[in-house]
């Protein structure tokens, strides 16, 4: 099984108005690199064993991949709202965090240079709100919430490839306005729409409180492997394209 080594990224956070403290988890891929580089911005419960094994995916496809804990200061309790309200804003120090892990990876001896960014729930929203800041030359957003200002994130944005459920109560009509918007901005793109799934169906496991997920089951949410073995292959074919070259 590929490792999770834990990163120390503080140095970089710290200095440009993020996190005092700040911990990431870096997976290798197998053999000698360099890789292209993948920052993995977690779900909105923060790190956990699903978060983590997405991150080992990656890296098992090819990539040097980094999740940077954007509750590393003071855990998910005290830094979630923040967070999510940066996720749609488009400032607060979760940026600088996750500017700090594009560094490090970006600088890391066994990288390309070339670094993406892949989002999940929360994260895909973090997504889409970098797509246009220079930083990434790839975009993955995975059933975020689209940014108040879709048009200005969108704005000279790096290619996307999105994925939403049809059965995602939350987001109904994103992936549509999503697609609208990229192509009008003339941005290169991957976006659909899986009818029989709900959100995160990306995750390989149920996650949240054990006794809230009956009710989250009722809406729909959690794993569906079927698409998600689709949505993968999107993704990793995505990333192949402009990541790889």
């Amino acid at each position: 099984m590929t490792t999770l080594d834990t990163v120390d990224l503080s140095p970089l956070s710290a200095p440009g108005g993020g996190s005092q403290r700040l911990t990431g988890h870096l997976a290798r891929p197998e053999g000698s690199g360099p890789w292209p580089g993948v920052v993995v911005v977690h779900e909105a419960l923060g790190v956990d064993d699903v978060m983590l094994r997405q991150t080992r995916r990656l890296a098992e496809a090819g990539y040097l991949a980094l999740m940077p804990d954007l509750f590393s200061q003071g855990g998910a309790r005290r830094c979630l709202v923040a967070t999510m309200r940066a996720a749609l804003s488009g400032t607060g120090r979760a940026y600088q965090d996750i500017e700090a892990a594009r560094d490090h990876l970006a600088g890391h001896p066994d990288c390309t240079g070339a670094v993406g960014i892949i989002g999940f729930c929360m994260g895909g929203s973090f997504a889409l709100m970098t797509a246009g800041s220079g930083l990434f030359d790839a975009a993955s957003a995975n059933y975020g919430r689209l940014p108040k200002d879709l048009g200005a994130a969108l704005a000279g944005a790096c290619p996307v490839v999105g994925s939403y459920g049809g059965r995602d109560r939350m987001l109904q009509g994103s992936a549509a306005r999503l697609r609208t918007a990229l192509e009008r901005h003339g941005v290169v793109h991957d976006v659909k729409e899986y009818p029989d799934a709900g959100h995160s169906f990306l995750n390989d496991a149920e996650v949240g409180p054990k006794p809230l997920r009956p009710l989250l089951r009722v809406t729909g949410m959690g794993p569906h492997p079927d698409s998600a073995a689709d949505a993968w292959q999107r993704i990793e074919t995505f990333f192949d394209t402009h990541l790889n070259n």
